[in-house]
């Protein structure tokens, strides 16, 4: 497998579109469905998709497999999302920010999480109920300001570093933290609000 991967590596770094095509397929869910958790819209998440596919091709012949190609190439689909974000970032930051609650440095995710009771109450209905929750989850990611939930998905959801997401997204740690934190809020505000509405 991974011989046959280096060979449609080498081959499509030497201008084979069918190699390329073949080497990508396998990868593009993942790669799709990370921009879209990013961007929130199938549309843009389509755009950076396109943009990332054309960043892999042009810069495949510089990969030296000192990592994983998915790995290499997933980087280039995060940056291309961000690129995107930062792009319309302007037109979305100032509606979104009066949304967001205030930024208090003593409150972290422990304190959300106590304040929110996430139990289900009926064990019978608890598939439908995680799936509506899903649902308010996205909603709630999808109302996020793009700095606020780009945060919020390299942290949370795939697992990065606050060093590592501050030097891609060129901020302070401090940042990052912050504007981690923001997001954590409303995505707690708006799941807080869910789960009281259903209470008898």
């Amino acid at each position: 497998m991974i011989d046959q991967e280096q060979d449609l590596i080498a081959r499509a770094s030497a201008g084979d579109s069918d190699a390329f095509g073949e080497l990508v397929k396998p990868h593009l869910p993942l790669f799709y469905h990370s921009i879209l958790r990013i961007l929130g819209d199938p549309a843009d998440a389509e755009d950076a998709l396109q943009e990332a596919l054309l960043g892999i091709h042009r810069d495949l012949p510089t990969f030296e497999g000192r990592s994983r190609f998915t790995s290499w190439a997933y980087r280039i689909c995060v940056n291309a999302a961000l690129m995107l974000c930062r792009s319309r970032a302007r037109r979305r930051e100032e509606a979104m920010e009066a949304r967001l609650p205030s930024y208090d440095e003593s409150g972290l995710r422990a304190e959300a999480e106590a304040n929110l009771d996430w139990s289900v109450e009926a064990e019978a209905h608890l598939l439908s109920e995680r799936e509506e929750l899903r649902t308010h989850m996205l909603a709630a990611l999808n109302e996020l300001p793009d700095s606020h939930r780009v945060v919020f998905v390299l942290k949370d959801l795939e697992d990065w570093d606050t060093g590592q997401i501050a030097r891609t997204l060129d901020v302070a740690p401090a940042a990052v933290r912050q504007r981690l934190h923001r997001a954590r809020m409303a995505i707690q505000e708006r799941l807080r609000a869910y789960v009281h509405g259903r209470r008898p």
